[in-house]
């Protein structure tokens, strides 16, 4: 018997400094002058049906045809503030540099435009990277955003010391297990999810 499991890699500096500066992040006071946010992104097949489904009744399971017809492929940002217990789950329709900067700049001119810098936690995914506001915006807007900013990156292979992958996580299982067939389906439910998440306070 085996389990899918991440093992860090052996007597590696750069990945406990990169540890130790995340967590040292996560221990500061709530301070809604500087947020702590967690970015991570995930991806969603959707999913079609081939036959309508058979509802299930009192005490019976719904049926779902093995057949589905494949109708492409979103993206998910998930933003996520830990200590305030909010979080924005934008659907897109591609990963690229573009989408992850105009989400960087809905952080910091709509989400949190009082805030005095906001300090955000996020993985090493390629389009993770100040050179993407570089690539997207103007230079002196570029510049502008990199300076909302405060980079905190998790080490490689240690994707899971940022929060909101385990916000992807319950997002996955509480709502994206089931087949969806359309971006506009996918916002609604993740928008349900998220308004459910928010008012619970976790």
């Amino acid at each position: 018997m085996s389990k899918q499991w991440c093992i860090p890699p052996k007597a590696n500096a750069e990945f406990v400094w990169k540890m130790e500066d995340v967590l040292d992040v996560y221990k500061r006071p709530y301070d809604p002058r500087r947020p702590v946010v967690c970015l991570d992104e995930t991806s969603k097949q959707l999913i079609g049906e081939t036959r309508t489904p058979v509802a299930g009744g009192p005490g019976r399971v719904a049926h779902y045809d093995s057949e589905y017809v494949r109708k492409g492929v979103a993206n998910l940002f998930m933003m996520f503030e830990p200590l305030a217990g909010q979080r924005d789950v934008e659907v897109t329709e591609r990963r690229t540099k573009k989408d992850y900067a105009e989400r960087l700049r809905t952080l910091s001119d709509e989400t949190y435009p009082n805030a005095e810098v906001i300090v955000l936690v996020q993985d090493n995914l390629n389009t993770h990277s100040p050179a993407s506001l570089y690539e997207t915006f103007a230079p002196a807007e570029a510049q502008r955003l990199t300076a909302r900013f405060e980079w905190h990156y998790t080490p490689k292979h240690g994707s899971w010391l940022d929060i909101a992958e385990i916000e992807l996580g319950i997002l996955s299982r509480q709502c994206l297990s089931q087949r969806i067939d359309s971006i506009e389906k996918l916002r609604a439910e993740t928008r349900a999810w998220e308004k459910r998440r928010d008012q619970a306070e976790v």
